[in-house]
């Protein structure tokens, strides 16, 4: 395997099949069909043991990676490095000892997303009809705070001095209103020399009826311009939705584009697909051209995984929660993930297709602090990679959520990531000690050692608070939304997630829960699931009962051969796509829309009111209005087949034992890969892995199942 040494990298084929068993056992996994390297051939969608393809999900605090290599599964982890995130890369595939020329590389980054959040990228000139130069910075007129009559003026997203305005202008039926003469581009193309602008968003009115306009004023931008088309990149209704995203596109396409140069001039040879917020892959080639579409790569290849993964285990419906270093994300997995076109970011909408989560600043980073009120606050502000939790010894002063995970014994300091990169309890307890202080908290005088007591009583109530917030977001994204997450499983995953997924579970009512095997690397194990495809969506407005069947069939498929001939350009064949066809429905006069499958203008319509119904309770006695088409073309699942225990093994050394605040007696701490499949382990106890920890905290139960996942039970209540 080149250079990796069992220091730097954790193999993973089958873990041995006793409850103590000895670790590193591997048995033999059949493997059918076959993906070339180069991407142009899928057959049944199961790697080949021939091929070398490495997932990357780049986060906050640590960079991941599952690399699928000789028919075997391996796991790594670097420190990322924010400041140049291919840098992380580069390290781990050195440390890995791959040869970058016969490497395939599926890669979720936050590279878009942080250009977003920090209010960096190209200088970016948005252009759109006359007397419309201040359409972003009027948007919808929505206050943020409903009773602030007097809100402080909020910056417009674009200066004025970047907003221009030209001909060309189309009404709502399409006609042309306003011509697009040469002196309308000439003007433009001096107006854009004059301001230095590397980038161009092009936005005209009801450009998605036309987009000849658009196309003209791209054809006369000065050479070297980075350009975006709204009718490309949204070609949706809302001039202000469809504005903001094409702005964002061409904001943060060259900041994307650079990204993946360097990362390809560091690895010649090696071919590179990112994730799209959609949860498909896209060619790193045309990555630039669609920057907006990867705001949420990164999560993205976490419900893909999370998806594989339930499957493969038999398990339909899952709540999810992925909480990394700086922040969770929260998402419904019912079969696949939702899909939204109502997503935000830095509070802007962006009105492509995401998948449908709620993120919170909440990670194993969060730093704890007291308010002005003197109340307990965790989060959103992160220790991040830089200098990280206290107890990593690098520098941090300010206690977070690890630390107090690690005050609490849930996280073993010798044990953290297999043991290779030990944690310092002590700073750790002095940092909490303080913190505890400044809550005017008081260790009990008997106590044998105050500070320790001080500590560990603000420990808990930084996971007290850390638990809420997650709480709050798991109920967004099901009670709010009318759906009772008691009958789903509780999947957690993120390098942090098992650390707290039984007290989520107790605290949402739920009584199952699912830790997959590699949950501290789940997301780049998705980017490994997740085909190739696209996912297309094109406004077409006017009342159902006005469409014949026909009609609706010869749009979606016009449109589907939008997206087979781009899937074909990146050698996927055409025939192994799988089409999915949707409307957005809303009544009459409504401003929202639910998203429907295509079964035929009357079954539609009939499901669109039994879904009102259950979303919001009532029907509504209105015509329904198609608003937008969508088609999803995905090539064949393309994952590894995830390893299968053997269940023969003898039992093995017994696990060790360790003292846990606020359990009277000691606790087992084990790992993971000791565990036999099907036995049961009662809480609590602390399971390790190389990658994450779990707390099985005391009511629960354990098993772990066939393929290494840990499925959790909690205890009936007595009388129960």
């Amino acid at each position: 395997m080149g250079g990796a040494s069992d220091a730097t990298v954790s193999e993973v084929r089958a873990s041995p099949p006793s409850l103590f068993a000895a670790a590193g056992a591997h048995c033999p996994v059949d493997y059918d069909g076959c993906m070339l390297a180069d991407g142009k051939t899928i057959m049944d969608g199961a790697f080949s043991c021939a091929m070398t393809v490495l997932g990357i999900d780049t986060g906050g605090t640590f960079t991941d990676f599952v690399l699928w290599q000789g028919g075997r599964l391996r796991v790594h982890k670097v420190a990322s490095t924010p400041a140049a995130p291919e840098q992380a890369i580069l390290q781990a595939v050195r440390e890995l000892g791959l040869d970058p020329a016969r490497l395939r590389i599926v890669h979720g980054s936050t590279v878009a997303t942080n250009a977003v959040l920090e209010g960096k990228g190209a200088r970016t000139a948005f252009v759109t009809n006359l007397g419309f130069r201040d359409l972003l910075a009027i948007g919808r007129q929505a206050r943020r705070a409903l009773y602030d009559l007097q809100p402080p003026p909020a910056p417009p997203p674009v200066p004025p001095e970047l907003c221009l305005e030209t001909g060309g202008r189309l009404g709502a039926d399409g006609s042309l209103l306003e011509p697009l003469t040469e002196a309308d581009l000439d003007r433009l193309r001096a107006e854009l020399l004059a301001l230095g602008a590397e980038a161009v968003a092009v936005s005209l009115l009801f450009s998605y009826l036309d987009d000849a306009p658009e196309r003209a004023i791209a054809r006369a931008l000065p050479p070297g311009v980075f350009v975006s088309l709204s009718s490309a990149v949204l070609p949706l209704m809302g001039e202000y939705e469809r504005g903001i995203a094409t702005w964002l596109n061409a904001r943060v396409g060259p900041v994307v584009g650079g990204y993946l140069d360097r990362l390809s001039e560091g690895l010649p040879g090696a071919r590179v697909a990112v994730m799209q917020s959609s949860g498909e892959t896209l060619a790193a080639s045309l990555a630039n051209e669609a920057a907006v579409r990867l705001l949420l790569s990164g999560p993205a290849g976490g419900l893909a995984g999370a998806g594989h993964v339930a499957r493969a285990a038999g398990i339909e419906r899952l709540l999810t929660f992925d909480m990394g270093g700086t922040s969770t994300d929260v998402a419904l997995v019912d079969g696949a993930p939702r899909l939204t076109l109502e997503g935000r970011i830095a509070g802007l909408p962006v009105a492509v297709p995401m998948v449908d989560m709620h993120t919170i600043g909440a990670g194993g980073g969060s730093i704890a602090r007291v308010d002005s009120g003197g109340a307990l606050q965790v989060g959103p502000g992160s220790a991040g990679a830089v200098p990280g939790p206290v107890c990593y010894g690098r520098g941090g002063h300010e206690p977070t959520v690890t630390d107090a995970n690690l005050l609490l014994g849930r996280l073993r300091a010798e044990a953290f990531l297999g043991g290779r990169m030990p944690l310092e309890p002590a700073a750790a307890c002095g940092a909490l000690a303080r913190l505890g202080r400044a809550l005017g908290l008081t260790a009990k005088p008997d106590a044998p050692n105050a500070e320790a007591a001080l500590a560990q009583q603000a420990a808990r109530g930084v996971i007290d608070v850390v638990n809420e917030h997650m709480a709050r977001a798991l109920r967004v994204i099901s009670v709010q939304r009318g759906i009772d997450p008691t009958g789903a499983w509780l999947c957690s995953f993120g390098g942090a997630g098992g650390l707290h997924v039984c007290a989520l579970a107790e605290m949402l009512g739920m009584s199952r829960a699912l830790v997959p095997e590699r949950a501290g690397v789940l997301s780049a194990l998705g980017m490994l699931a997740a085909p190739p495809g696209r996912l297309l969506t094109r406004a077409w407005l006017g009342a159902l009962a006005a469409r014949t069947d026909a009609e609706v069939d010869e749009a979606l498929t016009v449109l589907a051969a939008e997206g087979s001939a781009a899937l074909a350009a990146e050698g996927v064949p055409v025939a192994d796509l799988t089409r999915t066809d949707s409307l957005d429905l809303r009544y009459l006069g409504q401003s929202y829309t639910l998203n429907l499958p295509w079964r035929g203008r009357a079954a539609t319509a009939d499901a669109f009111r039994d879904l009102h119904i259950a979303r919001y309770g009532h029907a509504l006695d209105l015509p329904v209005e198609l608003v937008n088409l969508r088609v999803r073309l995905r090539a064949p699942e393309r994952a590894p087949v995830l390893p299968v225990m053997d269940d023969g093994a003898a039992p093995g050394p017994r696990p060790e034992l360790a003292r846990v605040p606020g359990c009277a007696n000691a606790v087992p701490v084990l790992r993971r890969g000791s565990m036999r499949v099907g036995s049961e382990l009662e809480g609590p106890a602390v399971i390790l892995d190389a990658v994450a920890t779990t707390w099985l905290a005391p009511g629960w139960r354990a098993r772990r199942d066939r393929l290494g996942n840990l499925l959790l039970h909690r205890a009936e209540p007595a009388g129960g």
